[in-house]
């Protein structure tokens, strides 16, 4: 066994069907008095529900989060929590509400609640993203780390069935890069592996009957382990070119991420071999990329950039971003051969 370090995460988790019903509580245990609730436009009435939960302990609503976490609206943001006298944050949604709270906690301090209802995983890491000009910057810092988080799996029962989808592969796309991270360690890899085996399982009983309770826990299951490897480990190829396509080109998060993954994995594959052999095997399958790609296919997610909005004449651009201040990665990164994943990834080909 190689030598590592491995540094846990001081995170409270309250898991199970039902757990919404704890929040006062867990507000309580942080020793705040006034939260400040996110979410997008769309989950406004989730936000209403927890405003009503928790009475008069609720300072009031923000719902303008999106994606990316554009730097004007994470100031917008901070400034409603500083004129209210928020003393926390619930996030309550996807990566892009729990985005919104780092971003509000990485400037104030504030300790963040999130209740996420997708497989995004965010809430497990000390990563935030904040995009500026056009540009997506990344970092770690402890303080946006939420201190509770509330996996409810009853919340997730009205994810839509794609979204579903595309938001448990971009859960895989943490635990599988966390396998072959320059800083990996044996406790990430066991959690890594177990995170995918849940998703794996998860994701066609979701797509089969969208209200399998038991299907939509495990998923979150899935999504806790594989943000927890995020969290710890470094990132890779795979983030790096999701970043650059989200925060550059404007792509949806999460199914960027089921698009390029399996093309990512290609790419690493004779560089890393035991950590595909790993991912294949969570999968229950022989080829790693292959088995994301077909995960994805077979249930109805997309598998093309030209499908989510990408311009093929931006490829080029895409690439030379994507060379631009890089990850570690398994393989060192080569212009004609980076250039082919993001063609193969417009177009959707089948990895071989």
């Amino acid at each position: 066994m190689h030598h590592f370090i491995y540094t846990s995460q001081p995170v409270r988790v309250v898991f199970g069907p039902g757990s919404l019903q704890h929040l006062a509580r867990e507000i309580e245990a942080l020793g705040a008095t006034k939260a400040l609730i996110l979410c997008t436009p769309e989950q406004r009435a989730s936000a209403e529900r927890v405003a009503d939960l928790l009475g008069g302990r609720a300072a009031g609503i923000f719902d303008r989060a999106v994606m990316h976490v554009p730097i004007e609206t994470a100031r917008e943001a901070r400034a409603v929590a500083q004129g209210l006298g928020a003393d926390c944050a619930v996030a309550i949604g996807g990566g892009s509400t729990t985005g919104l709270g780092k971003a509000i906690a990485l400037d104030s301090g504030l300790p963040i609640l999130a209740i996420p209802t997708t497989y995004a995983g965010s809430e497990m890491t000390p990563i935030y993203g904040i995009t500026e000009g056009g540009l997506k910057k990344t970092g770690k810092d402890p303080r946006v780390l939420p201190r509770t988080v509330i996996y409810d799996p009853e919340l997730s029962l009205s994810l839509p069935v794609a979204l579903s989808m595309t938001s448990g592969i971009n859960a895989i796309a943490h635990a599988a890069e966390g396998l072959y991270a320059a800083d990996s360690n044996p406790i990430m890899d066991l959690m890594a592996q177990e995170g995918i085996a849940a998703m794996g399982r998860a994701l066609p009983a979701i797509k089969s009957v969208a209200s399998n309770l038991e299907a939509r826990a495990d998923a979150l299951y899935g999504a806790w382990l594989c943000g927890t490897v995020l969290g710890n480990v470094g990132m890779s190829l795979h983030h790096k070119l999701c970043h650059t396509l989200g925060g550059s080109f404007n792509l949806p998060h999460a199914e960027t991420h089921t698009i390029v993954l399996p093309h990512a994995l290609a790419y690493n594959a004779e560089a890393a071999p035991l950590a595909m052999q790993k991912i294949a095997r969570a999968l229950l399958k022989d080829s790693a990329p292959q088995a994301v790609f077909d995960l994805a296919r077979d249930n109805g997610a997309p598998v093309a950039l030209k499908d989510i909005g990408m311009q093929e004449a931006d490829l080029d651009q895409a690439c030379d971003l994507a060379l631009q201040n890089q990850y570690p990665n398994p393989r060192p990164l080569e212009r004609p051969a980076l250039r082919q994943l993001l063609q193969n990834a417009f177009e959707g080909v089948r990895p071989t």
